[in-house]
């Protein structure tokens, strides 16, 4: 099923999202569902407030190589290095501006089958999971950016960097 994407000024793209309790065939369902949201949107990453749900589930696919990531209550648990890039949002579309993240970061998880994880990300997979996990403690890219970036001055940006 195919959820619309909350847009902000949606309340619940600021609010911080409960832990999931049990892993069920609804949450699993929902997973399903995210994957195919976050595709037809052409995103590569989609949190659970995006489409009206209040609780810590994240998906996220910044291509075929690295692979669908299914994240259940993730948190950061280590992190080095930083650097600034561009970010956008499902939840804002036309807006851009830059962002400092960690350049690596190793994250703590649940998978749809209640095993618990841990991995190592960096660079812009890095960049997706804090942008995601961000979703989830109610904080938008909006309220971190460096500088904004006019839709138009894009493709430039990107050119240059």
């Amino acid at each position: 099923m195919l959820y619309p994407v909350a847009l902000y000024p949606n309340h619940l793209l600021e609010t911080v999202c409960t832990p999931v309790e049990e892993i069920t065939d609804e949450l699993i369902q929902l997973l399903d569902d995210m994957r195919e949201t976050m595709r037809a949107h052409d995103g590569i990453g989609l949190a659970a407030p995006q489409i009206g749900k209040k609780i810590c589930v994240a998906v996220i696919e910044v291509d075929e190589e690295t692979g669908l990531f299914e994240l259940i209550n993730p948190e950061i648990i280590q992190y080095e290095g930083s650097s600034i890039d561009v970010e956008g949002c499902l939840s804002l579309p036309n807006v851009y501006g830059t962002v400092e993240r960690f350049d690596t970061i190793v994250v703590r998880y649940f998978d749809r089958e209640g095993t618990d994880l841990e991995i190592e990300v960096f660079g812009y997979l890095a960049r997706a999971f804090q942008h995601e996990i961000d979703h989830l403690n109610g904080v938008l890219f909006t309220q971190k950016i460096k500088d904004r970036i006019a839709v138009e001055d894009l493709d430039k940006y990107m050119e240059e960097h």
